[in-house]
C-alpha cells in the first residue's frame, strides 16, 4: 500500500518472454498485486511467469491474440473486481522503468488527478535513444491526438505507462476501448468525455534492440480514421449531449463552410478547366469566403477547446499554496539495471 491505497500493476504480455522476469523483478514493494495478461503468446511466457517467485502474481490468459488495449482491460477488469484503489498499466518489454511506479501514483494520492500518464519528453538527453522514425512518428501522432482527445496540456499521450484511480475506471466504458495499439488513445478520448483530470509526471524510456510491434504503415494507415472518429465522438458527448458548447456550433458550422467551400470550389474549378474558360470572379469568391470563415470558426472552436481542457485540481497544496500538476523522480531512477528484486519473491 501507499497511504493506505492498494496498487495493481497490469502487464499486457504479448512476445516479451525475455524480459518479462525482469520487469516484474524489480517491481517495487508498495504494489499489492500483479497482473500479467498472456495476449495468447506464441513464446513461452506463461511458463516464465508461472515460475516467477512472486506470490503477488495472477496469470492471466487469453485464447487468442486479441491486442495490447483488450489484454489491458482484462486486467483491469480483473483488479477492480478485486477492489485495488489504483490500477497502472506498465508494458512487459522493459521500455519503461516499474521501479518509477511510486512517483506516477503520486497526483493520484494527492488527489490532484484521477489518470496519470507518464511522458519521455522532458528528458532531451534521453531522447537521443529514442529512433529517429519513432520520435518523429510520436511528434505527428502527438499533435493529432491532442487535437482529438482534447488533453492539450499533455505533452506525451501516446505513453503506455499510465495509472488510473478505480473510481475513474469504473466510470469508463471499458469493454467498448479500443483493442489494440489505439487503446492509451480512445481512453483518454473517453476521459475527457467524463472530464478526468489527467496529469504527467515525467520519465526517461528506455530503447534497446527489441523491434517495436507497431507498424509505422499500419499507425499511418488506421490512426487517422479511428482520430477523426474519436474526435467526432468527443465533441457530440461533451459539447452537444450533455450541454450544447459554443465549441460545438463553431467546430460544426466551420466544417461545414470549409467543406461547402472546397467541393463547390473544386466542382467549377473542374468543370472550368475541362472547358477551357476562366472562372469568374464572383465564383471564385463564393468558394473563398466560405473556406476563410469556415477555418476561422474552426479555430475559434480549438481555442475554446483548449480552455476547457480538464486540468489537474488540488485537494493537497504546495508550501506557497499552488497546484503540481507533475510529480518530480530522482534523476537516476531511470533505468532497469542495478535495481534490487522485490522482497516478495521467495528467498526475498
Amino acid at each position: 500500500m501507499m497511504e493506505g491505497k492498494r496498487i495493481a500493476v497490469v502487464i499486457p504480455a504479448f512476445r516479451v518472454a525475455g524480459q518479462i522476469g525482469e520487469v516484474i523483478g524489480i517491481i517495487p514493494t508498495e504494489v499489492d498485486a500483479i497482473f500479467v495478461v498472456d495476449d495468447a503468446s506464441p513464446d513461452d511466457l506463461a511458463e516464465r511467469i508461472k515460475a516467477t517467485p512472486d506470490r503477488r502474481l495472477t496469470l492471466l490468459r487469453h485464447d487468442e491474440n486479441r491486442g495490447v488495449g483488450s489484454a489491458t482491460v482484462t486486467g483491469m477488469a480483473a483488479a477492480i473486481q478485486e477492489g485495488f484503489d489504483i490500477v497502472v498499466k506498465c508494458d512487459g518489454d522493459g521500455q519503461m522503468n516499474p521501479q518509477d511506479i511510486p512517483y506516477l501514483v503520486r497526483p493520484l494520492l494527492d488527489e490532484v488527478a484521477d489518470h496519470v500518464k507518464g511522458t519521455r519528453f522532458h528528458h532531451f538527453r534521453e531522447l537521443e535513444s529514442m529512433p529517429k522514425w519513432r520520435f518523429l512518428g510520436n511528434v505527428g501522432l502527438t499533435f493529432l491526438t491532442k487535437l482529438s482527445s482534447g488533453y492539450w496540456n499533455v505533452l506525451d499521450p501516446v505513453n503506455g505507462f499510465l495509472a488510473t484511480r478505480r473510481e475513474t475506471l469504473q466510470r469508463l466504458p471499458l469493454s467498448h476501448l479500443a483493442k489494440r495499439y489505439f487503446f492509451e488513445i480512445d481512453l483518454l478520448i473517453r476521459l475527457n468525455i467524463i472530464e478526468a483530470r489527467v496529469a504527467e509526471v515525467p520519465f526517461p524510456a528506455r530503447y534497446g534492440d527489441e523491434p517495436s510491434s507497431l507498424s509505422p504503415w499500419r499507425t499511418l494507415v488506421t490512426f487517422p480514421v479511428q482520430l477523426a472518429a474519436g474526435l467526432a465522438r468527443r465533441i457530440f458527448w461533451r459539447y452537444v449531449f450533455h450541454d450544447v458548447s459554443p465549441v460545438a456550433v463553431f467546430g460544426i458550422t466551420g466544417f461545414a463552410f470549409c467543406l461547402f467551400g472546397l467541393l463547390f470550389g473544386s466542382y467549377h474549378w473542374a468543370k472550368n478547366s475541362a472547358l477551357g474558360v476562366v472562372t469568374p470572379v464572383g465564383t471564385v469568391m463564393l468558394a473563398v469566403l466560405p473556406l476563410i470563415l469556415g477555418f476561422q470558426l474552426i479555430l475559434q472552436a480549438v481555442g475554446l477547446d483548449i480552455q476547457n481542457t480538464p486540468k489537474p485540481g488540488s485537494k493537497k497544496k504546495d508550501a506557497q499554496g499552488g497546484v503540481s500538476e507533475t510529480t518530480a523522480r530522482p534523476e537516476s531512477a531511470g533505468t532497469l539495471e542495478g535495481r534490487p528484486a522485490n522482497p516478495h519473491a521467495d528467498g526475498g
